[in-house]
């Protein structure tokens, strides 16, 4: 834990060097509005990529996002209100995401670094690379690259979809949002991710799928409430008996779909 918030200490110090600095020094920047958005979801699970890493306990996600012309800093955090695990940490991951993104007309291209800091685990740091349609479902390919400990590919094709659903007292568009994901995981350790029930074996596979749907809220300018839904589930059989490893499904060794939701609340400016 220790190890955790020095390395959260050091971050945060350097963050506020560069939003005190860097975006406002030439005097053509000071006319660029840097956008800062916050919000918090509390959720019944937290599920990354069909794993669940918690369980029979609410977990509270903050997010911090700071951008400027295209470039963004975000941190995310998971507090788990009751750790499923003795002695695991309720503070037991800090997400540090750097990344920039540009619109070039029919498409949309992003590309940054993720590095996963963790509590009780070795840190994980990971390239990634996305292009979106910019056209109806707004179809998405995003690569991602571990380059640290548990080094492998992960591919995801997802869609989604914002429907207005009509005005809230006069505060903005009412917007339901649909989306589904699938994901294809070429591991290169299979220490961390087995073929399945084979040990001794890379998993090279389809690993999982989520669909959700989430409302927007408009209840201030600028301020928005967001109720969601969501189910994660085994894409192949080999994922399915991957996920069903305990380190995969918060200890309960047989579980690898989950539905779980919770409520978003988020800030711009």
């Amino acid at each position: 834990m220790k190890d955790l918030l020095g390395r959260l200490t050091w971050f945060y110090a350097v963050l506020a060097l560069v939003l005190s600095g860097a975006w406002v020094t030439p005097s053509h920047a000071q006319q660029q509005k840097p956008t800062v958005d916050v919000s918090v979801s509390f959720m019944s699970q937290y599920v990354w990529r069909g794993e669940a890493h918690s369980r029979d306990s609410l977990v509270i996600q903050p997010s911090y996002t700071f951008g400027y012309e295209g470039a963004f800093v975000n941190i995310w955090q998971n507090i788990d209100t009751n750790p499923w695990e003795s002695g695991m940490d309720n503070l037991n991951e800090t997400d540090f995401t750097f990344g920039y993104n540009k619109n070039l007309g029919p498409v949309t291209v992003e590309g940054g670094y993720i590095w996963y800091a963790l509590s009780g685990a070795y840190d994980s740091h990971e390239l990634y690379v996305s292009g979106t349609l910019n056209t109806i479902l707004n179809p998405k390919l995003t690569i991602y690259r571990e380059i640290g400990h548990y080094p492998g590919t992960y591919i995801t094709l997802g869609v989604s979809q914002d429907v207005p659903i009509g005005s809230y007292v006069g505060m903005g568009n009412m917007d339901l949002h649909l989306g589904a994901k699938i994901s294809y995981l070429a591991s290169n350790d299979k220490g961390a991710y087995p073929d399945g029930n084979n040990a001794n074996k890379d998993f090279n596979d389809f690993k999982d799928g989520l669909i959700y749907a989430s409302l927007t809220f408009p209840i201030a300018n600028g301020v928005t409430l967001s109720p969601e839904l969501d189910c994660s589930f085994p894409l192949s059989k080999k994922a399915g008996e991957l996920l069903s490893l305990p380190q995969f499904d918060a200890g309960r060794s047989g579980q690898n779909t989950f539905i779980y939701g919770g409520v978003t609340l988020d800030v711009s400016f």
